[in-house]
């Protein structure tokens, strides 16, 4: 049975004009790393918020179809059961972080779901050493840097040990560094095992660490796949999805008659297969 399970699962916000998910059929895996990304407003939020439940008993409107996530369908699941199984972190990080200090950030959705304190202290620890956070216990989250914001609310969604990490446009406030950092910590973590659901347009950070990439656009499914089949699609360019520079490089090369043995996602790849090329 698949982790997550979008059936036929359509939504329109009160007040809409139209519906911002269209009919969308969508399974995704334990293990899997899926990146969703399409054009600004083509559903990629909505569809991330029907994971966890916001959709839709947050965000109010009309609903066809259902979500299924572990095997719950999340029109008759809280919000707040469903989030120790789908934890979420938003694109601006401040709006999630509700505490006087980083220390209580993290304590604080254990302490809601009914953890023991032993074992609230355990989680913390492990947190803290996982993403850097020993000098920033004591800060009030909203003394710190973007980059470290968000570090603290991807911390404080890992506290709740979910089983899948959604993660809307995380870095889209960060410089390259940080959105660097912040999406090695994101790979680590489904190396781990973690199932991981992350809308992103800096492609070329996520491209080779993607299980899957799915492009939406108007509110629609329109591809679906290993990240090497999809980015040489030309409905990226049609879609305005913008794909790493390495694989324009391929495909600029393949338009000249130039047939590289793969894909590269990367620098680092075309760098390596175009010398293996010349050596051969």
């Amino acid at each position: 049975m698949p982790l997550i399970e979008f059936a036929d699962f359509s939504f329109k916000y009160v007040g809409a004009d139209s519906l911002a998910l269209k009919r969308i059929n969508l399974t995704i895996n334990e293990g899997e790393y899926v990146v969703i990304t399409g054009p600004s407003g083509c559903g990629k939020t909505t569809l991330c918020r029907a994971i966890n439940g916001l959709v839709p008993h947050f965000h109010r409107g009309y609903i066809g179809g259902n979500v299924i996530i572990d095997g719950i369908n999340t029109r008759t699941s809280s919000v707040a059961n469903l989030s120790s199984i789908a934890g979420m972190v938003f694109q601006n990080p401040s709006n999630q972080l509700v505490t006087l200090n980083v220390e209580r950030e993290l304590a604080f959705g254990p302490e809601n779901l009914g953890v023991d304190p032993a074992e609230i202290t355990n989680r913390i620890n492990e947190i803290v050493e996982l993403l850097f956070l020993e000098n920033l216990l004591e800060k009030h989250p909203h003394e710190m840097s973007g980059g470290e914001q968000q570090r603290v609310a991807l911390a404080a969604t890992l506290a709740m040990k979910p089983q899948i990490l959604v993660a809307d446009e995380p870095t889209s406030n960060l410089d390259p560094k940080n959105a660097e950092h912040i999406l090695e910590i994101i790979s680590s973590l489904n190396k781990r095992g973690m199932t991981v659901v992350l809308i992103e347009h800096r492609l070329d950070l996520v491209a080779q660490d993607a299980t899957r990439i799915v492009l939406m656009n108007a509110g629609r499914i329109v591809a679906d796949g290993k990240p090497r089949e999809i980015l040489v699609d030309d409905i990226c360019q049609e879609i305005g999805v913008g794909i790493p520079k390495a694989t324009q490089v391929y495909k600029g090369l393949k338009k000249r008659g130039i047939q590289l043995p793969s894909v590269p996602l990367s620098g680092e790849e075309l760098a390596y297969i175009v010398q293996e090329a010349v050596l051969k």
